[in-house]
């Protein structure tokens, strides 16, 4: 017997960039589809264009000249011979009329129909749908608001705590929670410029907030002959400012009853819009509801998702080659009863932002960029949907290369998978150790804090996690005494080797030098007594404080990252040097080791402390951005709590506020100046 099978594309074209792009790629590769990039000027050296067989350039480095614009990837399929076009996330992935102009040059999208696009995109309209479809969804009002005024109204007449959002919105951009009426006065405008600046629709919906909620959201997939499975659940509560920060696969909350339900809804849904290729139906769940039952729907994402890996890694369904075969006309060759969880996986996202400095976005240059092992492997499916022993790395970044300010600010995902939850969280903590980032600030220590959460490991989570955990921002992830003991003993090794080192390089120093093995180590930044240590080297053992400690490790003179072994914990140690010691990095923390022969240190009986500059007479920019207002005038009197002046940044608007009365002397910028990070705003008395 004979069976007909569809053709798939000899060549796609990627309208995207970044690790995305990379990604797609390399699953074309596997499948033997030549590939297409484009790219913008900002983008002539990225990865992810070296990667594919042909490159083509479509314009300067913002999105809205290059990457936004339907016509030049079109040009760029004609020209190019590309049948397909895989548009990634982001971008132009859920433009109804972008998928309309494709067909109209006979060109196929690797995506869903744009019927479906446009059902969902609008997401007034998509929770009209939802509800028809038997979907539960959150109490709020989804019609057109004239005003402020009506705003206050709807939200008074729903009830505090309400959510404001651009009805184009995504990305976490366009959102307000506002928990009273100035909330909402202070907010409303502020979400319908960024949804006009972001997606070209200044619409706003209110509904609802869930308190105590948790953000699950399950995937689609389906193909065009009617078939729609889902792919078991996402839980993505951490997050921060509505952007998703860790996402993991299974939820520790969910329960096989949930699932079920969750699943049967969310492909009711997807029939209701004839929709087939992988898409993700969000959810939130009542986190206060013991029985699990109290889930409502948010939003269908028609795209791929960020955090598809760790669906990819619990099933063994590679989602970009299912796309791909979904788009060319096959069937699936799965049924519901084939999909099973196997394992755990946990993603996290990697950004250049800064969580010691609010977590304001950080960009420049990527001096040095190691990750803990290459990026996606596709040496065989299975290999590639988990990784390397457990570790996968998405990226699309390179050594020497910048992170820009007109994309998005993030460096890699970091995606693990192990037979239980605290597996793949382990295996996190170790690679996120290994991640070797200078140039820029990063997220990665922040990362590691949350993955040896107490909350976090026992799975009690909700999406205000990070606001209640760090409610006065990130300092490092809390070292035991164990690891300040072991960090010290680490650094009285390495001060060693450094000083012998120096003794046989330097030939004109005569008579006897002090033994370079007794050291007074202080770890950390203050003068407590509990983080000063005498280490001393024997032959046989390292002592801290006459006491042995179990640490081994080797080390050259000049090696910036050592593996260590401490206590039977395995440790990746970074380092890096300062004028009176190291610092070194592990765990979720970077702790400065002030290291002194003990003669020297006896002598001195203190280390001397630097002095910060006083700046709290001052409105730092804390980021690169455009000031878009001010929001007052020279002499002017301030309150605790005053907006003094808005910047938008990676097209957020931040809110500077004044944290004392004081008097404005000042005003060193105007509105529509583009500043730098660190530049004087405005001076205060």
């Amino acid at each position: 017997m004979l069976f007909w099978r569809p053709r798939l594309f000899s060549k796609i074209l990627i309208a995207n960039r970044g690790e995305i792009a990379c990604r797609v790629i390399k699953t074309a590769r596997r499948m033997g589809i030549a590939t297409v990039a484009v790219y913008s000027d900002a983008d002539a050296r990225a990865p992810f264009v070296r990667m594919a067989d042909e490159a083509v350039h479509i314009g300067p480095a913002p999105a809205a000249e290059s990457y936004l614009i339907p016509e030049k990837i079109i040009d760029a399929c004609k020209q190019t011979g590309a049948e397909a076009v895989h548009p990634g996330y982001g971008f132009l992935s859920e433009r109804a009329s972008f998928v309309e102009a494709l067909a109209a040059e006979n060109i196929a999208f690797i995506g869903p129909p744009a019927g479906a696009i446009a059902a969902m995109g609008d997401k007034i309209e998509s929770k009209k749908l939802a509800k028809e479809a038997g979907v539960n969804v959150v109490p709020g009002f989804v019609g057109e608001i004239r005003d402020t005024d009506h705003a206050v109204k709807i939200s008074d007449d729903i009830g505090y705590p309400v959510m404001m959002k651009a009805s184009a919105g995504g990305g976490g951009k366009g959102m307000r929670l506002a928990w009273s009426e100035k909330d909402v006065r202070e907010g409303f405008e502020a979400t319908k410029r960024e949804g006009l600046n972001s997606f070209g629709d200044d619409r706003v919906f209110i509904e609802k907030f869930i308190e105590n909620p948790r953000h699950i959201e399950i995937q689609i997939l389906g193909d065009k002959h009617g078939n729609i499975l889902y792919l078991n659940e996402r839980e993505c509560s951490i997050q921060r400012r509505h952007q998703k920060v860790v996402e993991e696969a299974p939820s520790p909350f969910v329960t096989p009853k949930m699932r079920k339900a969750m699943g049967e809804q969310s492909v009711a849904l997807s029939r209701a819009v004839d929709y087939h290729s992988a898409g993700t139906v969000e959810l939130i769940v009542s986190g206060a509801d013991p029985t699990g039952e109290s889930f409502y729907f948010l939003e269908m994402n028609t795209r791929l998702q960020v955090e598809h890996p760790v669906t990819e890694a619990i099933t063994g369904i590679d989602l970009v080659e299912q796309m791909i075969r979904v788009a060319a006309g096959e069937k699936l060759e799965m049924t519901q009863d084939d999909i099973g969880i196997d394992g755990w996986s946990i993603e996290n996202r990697v950004y250049a932002e800064d969580p010691y400095r609010g977590f304001l976005p950080s960009t420049g240059r990527l001096v040095e960029y190691k990750p803990p092992l290459e990026g996606w492997t596709d040496d065989g499916a299975a290999n590639g949907r988990r990784g390397v022993d457990g570790v996968r790395v998405d990226d699309g970044v390179y050594e020497g290369g910048e992170v820009s300010m007109f994309y998005d600010p993030m460096i890699a995902k970091l995606v693990t998978w192990g037979e239980t939850r605290d597996e793949a969280a382990d295996l996190q903590i170790q690679a996120l150790d290994a991640f070797r980032i200078k140039g820029l600030g990063h997220n990665v220590d922040f990362l590691s804090a949350i993955m040896q959460h107490d909350r976090f490991r026992s799975g009690e989570l909700t999406t205000g996690f990070i606001a209640e955990e760090y409610p006065d921002g990130f300092v490092g992830a809390p070292a035991s005494d164990d690891l300040k003991r072991g960090l010290a003993a680490i650094a009285g090794v390495i001060a060693t080797a450094d000083a012998d080192r120096a003794r046989r390089i330097d030939q004109q120093l005569d008579g006897e030098l002090y033994a370079p093995g007794d050291w007074a180590v202080r770890i950390g930044e203050t003068e407590a007594t509990s983080n000063h240590f005498e280490v001393s080297l024997e032959e046989e053992a390292i002592l801290v404080d006459d006491e042995a400690v179990d640490c081994s490790f080797e080390y050259t003179p000049g090696d910036v990252m050592i593996d260590v072994e401490l206590a039977g914990d395995a440790l990746t140690v970074q380092l890096g040097r300062t004028r009176t010691g190291y610092v070194l990095t592990t765990r979720g923390a970077s702790h400065t080791a002030r290291v002194l022969p003990m003669r020297v240190a006896k002598l001195a009986g203190h280390m001397i402390e630097k002095e910060p500059p006083d700046l709290s007479k001052m409105l730092i920019c804390p980021m690169p951005g455009l000031l878009v207002k001010l929001h007052v005038e020279e002499g002017e009197e301030v309150q605790p709590g005053q907006p003094l002046a808005t910047v938008e940044a990676m097209k957020m608007e931040n809110i500077l506020r004044a944290e004392k009365q004081t008097v404005v002397t000042k005003l060193n910028a105007k509105e529509g100046d583009s500043l730098a990070v660190d530049a004087v705003i405005l001076e205060l008395e």
